[in-house]
């Protein structure tokens, strides 16, 4: 359980920027999975008034607001007109429609979680993040940057064409995932990513050809959903399966 202390609902980004510089004070979004850990927060920031929870599509890219939830994801026809089933598939196990109802776009790719089914499938297209101070930056960079204090104002999806598939292994239907995989293939290049490993995900460049051989580039650890063992002979039958699926076109 978690208490707060108090609630600010501030008037622009940068009041909100300030009061997130102390280490007690959170950002709240959804609140999906915060409310689930433990702790006292001072402050709570709410910033449902300031970041958008709409999904615009313009010419060249979708421009998804942090406050975006992932039902929205999951049941957008412009993002399933140009990308296939992918973001319905990367959503559908995650608990229940109530709880995608409430979670948020931009609480899942800011808290760069492990098991994050959402920043997986973001990795293999050609994504950016909008944080407030730092400006817009490709996802694959924002993963590996030290945790801090900016504000994510939304995600950038290139609206290139491309297709891809997002795969994972689950115990059961909506428990967190052991392994995650999802690919993409654009202009002969495919890139991969794994997650759930159970450390964050990451991607890596490759070939269709090459595609069902790559699992050996992720590093795989033990937790008590599965072995370093399992998971990597996992990623290579998700690897396999993606391969087949980018080739038939079945995505």
């Amino acid at each position: 359980m978690i208490t707060v202390k108090n609630y600010i609902k501030p008037d622009t980004l940068e009041a909100a920027y300030e009061l997130n510089q102390k280490r007690a004070n959170r950002i709240i979004g959804g609140m999906m999975w915060l409310r689930m850990g433990k702790g006292n927060i001072l402050t709570a920031i709410d910033l449902s008034g300031l970041l958008s929870g709409e999904i615009t599509e313009t010419d060249t890219d979708f421009h998804i607001g942090s406050m975006c939830t992932l039902r929205q994801l999951e049941t957008h026809p412009g993002l399933a007109k140009s990308f296939g089933s992918v973001w319905k598939e990367c959503t559908r196990h995650i608990v229940g429609v109530q709880f995608r109802n409430g979670a948020t776009v931009g609480g899942s790719i800011f808290g760069r979680y492990g098991f994050s089914d959402i920043l997986t499938a973001f990795l293999v297209f050609d994504t950016k993040v909008k944080l407030y101070k730092k400006g817009i930056i490709p996802l694959s960079e924002f993963i590996t940057m030290d945790r801090d204090r900016d504000i994510l104002e939304e995600i950038i999806v290139a609206k290139d064409g491309r297709r891809a598939v997002y795969l994972s292994e689950r115990r059961s239907q909506t428990d967190f995932p052991v392994l995650t995989c999802a690919a993409s293939c654009y202009e002969g290049i495919v890139l991969v990513s794994i997650g759930a490993r159970p450390m964050r995900a990451t991607v890596t460049e490759t070939t269709l050809d090459e595609m069902e051989h790559i699992a050996d580039a992720f590093d795989y650890g033990s937790n008590m959903r599965g072995s370093r063992e399992y998971r990597k002979h996992l990623a290579e039958v998700l690897l396999c399966r993606a391969k087949k699926a980018l080739e038939e076109g079945n995505v």
